[in-house]
């Protein structure tokens, strides 16, 4: 950037005409010395410009270590990732999330899966709305881990919340042979399997 101050036109008229006039040469002979890009070292007419921006791009090509991802799968990386964070949040401060989780405390709730997966879809399709112009490879992989993510919080959350992991223990310390240690396991998985039903 370069500034250029001017005298003033109503009191200096002449001066003001004799230093635009100066200006405009260096406008029409900026790649000369003294003009506005004649100073700087191998200057290209525009007329060359295609024929550099191919030379740049077969070096960046040629060199792995300048080969990086395009832009768009950058920025789609980074956006995605920012918007399935802001899901997975809202999806754990839900009201209806909060709820299940009080009513899985006081004991099995029938549907807890169901109801998950209704909560759930409902943050998915809004994730889906936010990333629609995004890379598309990009935003199925980070709707994948963004599910993946939420399953495990309300998995792990009901697991935790339910006595099955307890009187899986104490069943197993109670037992005495291989047969009631599998039926045992066989319960609880039971018990697990029906809380989750439907996720």
């Amino acid at each position: 950037v370069e500034i250029t101050a001017l005298p003033s036109y109503e009191y200096q008229e002449e001066n003001f005409k004799e230093q635009v006039a100066q200006l405009r040469q260096r406008f029409v002979h900026s790649t000369y010395p003294g003009g506005l890009v004649g100073d700087r070292e191998e200057v290209e007419p525009a007329s060359g410009f295609p024929l550099r921006a191919e030379e740049i791009w077969k070096i960046i090509k040629d060199n792995r270590d300048l080969d990086l991802p395009a832009v768009k799968v950058m920025v789609a990386t980074v956006r995605c990732e920012e918007i399935a964070g802001e899901k997975l949040k809202c999806f754990t401060t839900d009201e209806d999330w909060l709820e299940m989780k009080e009513a899985v405390q006081a004991g099995p709730v029938s549907g807890f899966g169901g109801a998950v997966s209704s909560i759930l879809e409902t943050y998915l399709s809004e994730y889906d709305r936010e990333v629609v112009y995004f890379d598309q490879e990009v935003r199925i992989e980070k709707r994948r881990q963004l599910l993946s993510n939420a399953l495990m919080v309300a998995g792990l959350w009901w697991l935790a919340s339910q006595n099955t992991v307890k009187s899986f223990k104490t069943s197993l310390e109670q037992s005495q042979n291989v047969a009631a240690i599998h039926l045992c396991s066989q319960s609880c998985m039971s018990m697990f399997d029906q809380g989750c039903e439907g996720i």
